[in-house]
C-alpha cells in the first residue's frame, strides 16, 4: 500500500485506454461520417464512454439528461447502459448537429431511448422537472457549466450522478500560454465543484477528464 499516487504518463494512459472496452463498428462509422459533414470531432474518447456506461449501471440509471449532443456519441453510449424503458434527454443548440444525432440515433440499437431536445441548454433545462433524472452529462460550452450545474443540481435525484466533460481543459489546464479560450471557464468551474457541498466529486482522469459528483 502506498499513500502516493502512480503518476499517469502518456505510456499508462495508452495502456489503460488499450485495455478498455473499445468502440464497435457503428460508434466509429458514426464518427467518421461525422467528420465527413464537418462535425468538430471532440466527442468523448472510448474508454471514457466505458467508464460512464459502468457508473450508470452500477447507479440503477433510467434516465439521463445530457446538454450537448453534438454528434449523438455520447448520448448513444450512455443509452446502451440504460434497460429498455430508459431514456437519455440531450439537448443540442446546433441544427446541424442535431439532425446529424437524430438520424444516427434512429439508426442504433438504442433508438428508443435518446430524444434529441433542439435549443440552448439555458432555455430547455429550466422546463425538466426536479428530481426527474437519475443521472446528467455536461459537455458543452464551459463557460455556461455553472448553470447548468445549479439546474441539474435541481432535476438530478439524491444519490444520482453529475459528470462533466473536459476538467482537464483541453490538455491545458496547467498550461499558463493556454491557446483555448475556455480555458479560464474550466479553471472556474473546477473550483466551483471543488467546493460545492452538495456534491461528493471527484476528477477522474480519463479522456480530457471527467468531473464526477453523486449528489448528496
Amino acid at each position: 500500500m502506498s499513500e502516493t499516487s502512480t503518476r499517469v504518463t502518456d505510456e499508462l494512459f495508452r495502456y489503460i485506454a488499450e485495455h478498455t472496452t473499445r468502440e464497435d463498428a457503428f460508434l466509429a462509422d458514426l464518427k467518421r461520417a461525422a467528420a465527413a459533414e464537418g462535425i468538430p470531432s471532440i466527442w468523448i474518447a472510448p474508454e471514457q464512454a466505458s467508464f460512464m456506461q459502468i457508473l450508470l449501471r452500477l447507479a440503477g440509471a433510467r434516465q439521463v439528461v445530457e446538454v450537448g449532443t453534438l454528434a449523438g456519441y455520447s448520448a448513444i453510449s450512455m443509452a446502451r447502459a440504460l434497460p429498455a424503458d430508459g431514456r437519455v434527454r440531450t439537448i443540442e443548440f446546433d441544427p446541424k448537429h442535431a439532425a446529424f444525432a437524430e438520424q444516427w440515433v434512429a439508426r442504433s440499437d438504442v433508438a428508443g431511448r435518446v430524444e434529441v431536445h433542439r435549443g440552448a441548454g439555458l432555455d430547455v433545462l429550466p422546463a425538466f422537472a426536479a428530481d426527474s433524472a437519475d443521472a446528467a452529462f455536461l459537455d458543452a460550452d464551459k463557460v455556461n457549466y455553472p448553470t447548468y450545474l445549479e439546474h441539474c443540481l435541481r432535476i438530478v435525484r439524491s444519490g444520482g450522478l453529475i459528470m462533466a466533460d473536459n476538467a482537464l481543459a483541453f490538455g491545458q489546464l496547467l498550461d499558463p500560454s493556454y491557446t483555448d479560450r475556455e480555458v479560464p471557464a474550466m479553471r472556474a468551474f473546477n473550483d466551483l465543484m471543488a467546493k460545492t457541498t452538495a456534491l461528493q466529486s471527484v476528477i477522474v482522469p480519463l479522456g480530457d477528464g471527467l468531473w464526477v459528483g453523486v449528489k448528496r
